[in-house]
């Protein structure tokens, strides 16, 4: 035997069933904040600080390491060419 349901309401009407507490002036703020801050790094013009911002920590060690890479390859060529 196999009973289905199907429910038709809005999620807000969903969480007042369940018993969820309502986050949406929670989640308002914290967008608010988010946006205040991405608007404070773009009008400074500093691109650097706006990726360090944005990329996680991993990432930036990326940078040093297409470092290492460039300054390999460019020595690299240097041999090549004196040869």
């Amino acid at each position: 035997m196999k009973i289905t349901f199907d429910i038709d309401c809005t999620p807000e009407e969903a969480r007042q069933f369940l018993g969820l507490p309502d986050v949406s002036e929670l989640q308002k703020e914290a967008i608010e904040e988010v946006r205040k801050r991405m608007l404070e790094t773009i009008q400074s013009s500093d691109p650097e600080a706006l990726m360090k911002t944005w990329m996680p920590a991993s990432m930036q060690g990326f940078d040093q390491m297409q470092k290492m890479f460039w300054s390999q390859f460019s020595q690299d060529g240097s041999t090549k060419t004196t040869k």
